[in-house]
């Protein structure tokens, strides 16, 4: 016997009650693990004890986020998988949590029959801070890997900041680079989210300026004269 999927509103309800916290508990577990990338040799083991317990409860609310959507969404742990499949690597990896705010796009899309400026605006700030706080999580996992590998350009985290840059920027100089496999698989990473986010960025701005060229158009159409030519 099938269950029945629940209203949507519940469904909704549980989202926007779970935005702050999760808001929340993305920057506690990104702080949480800074702390101790960047100071874990000099921390007493205390305070290095207490930052692993912080990220542990953070990542505690991932999951009971996830289980209770996989309960409202009516669905087989399977099928759940298989259609939130970005949700579940965030699971996963949490600290690609701001990969999720790219979404945000993909919905305002749907809504281009009303389009407002301050949507796409929402849209690129959005996306400017998903660029900083996944560029931030990307600098201290490269750090982490390459400061203490053979031959590794990526010394300091100032350098891993510039090479995190470089890469969501897609210019990809070449002074700095990953030399192990781990931080060559998080520069992959990067590469790829930062085409989405620019895209993100940039499909939002030239829908916007479409939008206004047409408004600007309509409004000159409305005050020329009946019979009139756009030379006259």
């Amino acid at each position: 016997m099938s269950v029945r999927p629940p209203d949507p509103p519940l469904r909704e309800r549980w989202d926007r009650r779970m935005e702050i916290p999760l808001a929340v508990a993305s920057l506690v577990f990104l702080a949480g693990y800074a702390v101790r990338i960047l100071a874990g040799s000099h921390l007493p083991k205390a305070w290095v004890d207490l930052c692993l317990a912080v990220i542990l409860a953070a990542w505690a609310v991932f999951g009971v986020d996830y289980a209770v959507r996989l309960r409202l969404s009516g669905q087989g742990v399977l099928r759940f998988v298989r259609t939130h499949l970005l949700d579940t690597v965030v699971l996963v990896l949490p600290l690609l949590r701001p990969v999720r705010m790219v979404n945000l796009y993909y919905r305002l899309q749907g809504r281009r029959d009303t389009p407002r400026f301050s949507l796409y605006a929402r849209v690129m700030v959005y996306a400017g801070l998903s660029a900083s706080l996944l560029g931030f999580a990307g600098a201290l996992t490269v750090f982490r890997f390459e400061r203490d590998a053979p031959g590794a350009s990526i010394l300091t985290f100032g350098d891993s900041v510039w090479w995190t840059c470089a890469t969501l920027a897609t210019v990809g100089y070449g002074d700095v680079t990953p030399v192990t496999p781990m931080g060559r698989l998080v520069a992959v990473g990067m590469m790829a989210c930062g085409l989405a986010l620019l895209g993100a960025v940039t499909g939002s701005f030239s829908s916007w300026l479409i939008q206004v060229f047409t408004r600007e158009d309509e409004r000159e159409d409305e005050q020329r004269p009946p019979g009139g030519s756009p030379g006259a």
